[in-house]
């Protein structure tokens, strides 16, 4: 199996009527880790039972919490998120919290080095002190695979344009694509002229697109995939993203076809969504009957 370094933010989700661990590279470090691999998350926590309680959750999902420093002068992160009647969250981000301040370290960078895939998003780049850190474990790694996570008003494009350049892969949901490439310049407006034009902009090979319940577009070495998604019930969609990137990554280190690893993202994707919270027990047989019933 492969090794992994996620960095990032590690909070709690905090919905009106109670709270769950999360923050999207924890999400993505969970999923990869019960697809049996060595995933090591480096991130801040506070000095507090918040804290505490996400170290203990990674440890019971055999993710390597050893990079993640304890910060005594801010508190663990949390988010107030909403759901709406479709199930389509909208998140509050306490600003600073423990995980905008994690400080560089050999330690960590020597973790990187060392991984066959760092995998990192935007919302970490909002603070100078982690943005400057994930800049130099960038630098160290071999496969960067980027999450973007556009959260208003926690980005810029600058950092954005500057991390799809660094990237191997990108991974983006609809919204944003259009977003990010209107902002840059982009006159197209369908998908795949869109998708084309990142591949061009920042020289990435492999992009992906979500889109919702409609499934994915990949695109590999110059080849287009589709996944035209599975019919669910949706609970909600918060981390649906993060186990579908975690389960096309998983596959693609694993050496799957892309189109066999978009089918099975996009599965794991919708089964996440059709139950409560970012981080639900999926079993193998359930994902094979969902694919296959």
């Amino acid at each position: 199996m492969s090794k992994v370094v996620c960095f990032g933010e590690v909070l709690w989700d905090v919905f009106p009527t109670h709270k769950k661990i999360g923050g999207a590279p924890l999400n993505v470090a969970n999923r990869l880790s019960s697809f049996g691999h060595n995933v090591t998350m480096i991130s801040a926590l506070g000095e507090d039972n918040y804290g505490q309680k996400i170290i203990e959750y990674l440890k019971e999902n055999k993710v390597k919490t050893n990079h993640i420093q304890i910060n005594k002068e801010f508190q663990t992160g949390k988010v107030n998120v909403l759901i709406d009647k479709k199930g389509s969250a909208s998140y509050t981000i306490n600003y600073p919290s423990a995980w905008d301040k994690i400080y560089f370290t050999e330690k960590a960078k020597s973790e990187v080095v060392n991984a066959d895939a760092f995998v990192f998003g935007s919302l970490i780049a909002r603070d100078e002190t982690s943005r400057n850190t994930l800049y130099e474990l960038i630098e160290a790694a071999k496969y960067k695979i980027f999450d973007l996570n556009l959260r208003q008003p926690h980005y810029t494009t600058d950092v954005l344009q500057y991390l799809m350049e660094k990237a191997d892969f990108i991974k983006f949901n609809d919204d944003e694509l259009y977003e990010v490439c209107k902002k840059i310049g982009s006159k197209y407006n369908s998908l795949e002229q869109n998708i084309n034009f990142i591949a061009d902009k920042t020289n990435t090979k492999h992009i992906c697109v979500t889109k919702g319940h409609h499934g994915a577009v990949l695109l590999y070495n110059d080849v287009l995939y589709y996944n035209s998604g599975y019919q669910i019930n949706v609970k909600d969609t918060v981390g649906a993203g993060d186990s579908f990137l975690a389960s096309l990554t998983s596959e693609l280190l694993n050496k799957s076809t892309p189109q066999k690893a978009i089918n099975f993202a996009c599965a794991i994707g919708a089964l996440v969504a059709q139950n409560e919270g970012a981080n639900p027990k999926i079993l193998q047989s359930e994902i094979e009957t969902f694919i296959n019933p």
